[in-house]
């Protein structure tokens, strides 16, 4: 009996250390907002935090995630069509980054419906993000360099 309860004691005694030493590689997002873009030319998403994990699909440059949680190394995104996947982290950045969700989108010179329309911007456009200052409204920059306004119910990843 005095054996069992020693290794019971031992048992628990390392499954305690590992629940902790897990715990602290962990962190949940602190913001359930927070928004990175696609750093390189294509990033690799995998359904685990692991090289060896399944790959899913590649994402390109600048393709805006919703940050889920970020382990040593990796992050749980998600995308614009709800698709949950696992990126490492040096593939991301802060760099602001949205997509177009509106089948035609109309980027405006002001952040105002009735200034005039300056160009429009199809379906699944990612668009640089300037600022998103205002609810309704978001700046945003084409790649060619052409700026405007679009309405934040028209892209995602704001």
């Amino acid at each position: 009996m005095c054996n069992n309860h020693r290794n019971l004691t031992l048992i628990l005694r390392f499954f305690w250390i590992v629940l902790f030493s897990l715990h602290a590689s962990i962190s949940i997002a602190a913001d359930e907002n927070e928004f990175l873009s696609i750093s390189s030319n294509s990033a690799i998403m995998y359904d685990a935090p692991s090289l060896k994990a399944e790959k899913l699909f590649i994402v390109n440059a600048y393709f805006p995630v919703q940050v889920l949680v970020k382990v040593e190394g990796w992050t749980k995104v998600k995308d614009s069509s709800d698709t949950i996947a696992w990126i490492e982290n040096k593939f991301l950045t802060e760099r602001r980054y949205v997509i177009v969700t509106a089948p035609l989108a109309n980027i405006h010179q002001s952040a105002d419906i009735h200034s005039p329309i300056l160009f429009q911007v199809q379906k699944d456009v990612v668009i640089e993000l300037l600022d998103s200052s205002t609810t309704d409204w978001v700046q945003i920059r084409l790649q060619n360099g052409q700026m405007g306004y679009i309405r934040s119910n028209q892209i995602w990843g704001s």
